[in-house]
């Protein structure tokens, strides 16, 4: 998958624990554990602009995109 989670280095940066942000933006624990694992298909808006307010930051900061050549050429998986 071309879209990585960096959000454990955004908690490390400003000294913020996995349960103190789960708390504080209204979500599971584990939840925030899949989504920091990169476990999830999605994040609702909401539940990203809670993150990006409480850790002031950009969603940027947080999401990231790293292509591999298999995400560049889709089709080649298909004998096409």
């Amino acid at each position: 998958m071309p879209v990585t989670v960096n959000l454990d280095l955004m908690l490390v940066r400003r000294k913020v624990k996995s349960n103190e942000l789960a708390r504080a933006i209204g979500i599971t624990e584990s939840n925030l554990s899949l989504l920091k694992s990169g476990k999830v298909k999605g994040v609702r808006f909401s539940t990203l602009a809670a993150i990006c307010r409480y850790l002031d930051c950009e969603p940027g900061d947080i999401l990231g995109y790293a292509p591999s050549d298999d995400d560049l050429h889709p089709d080649a998986d298909q004998g096409a």
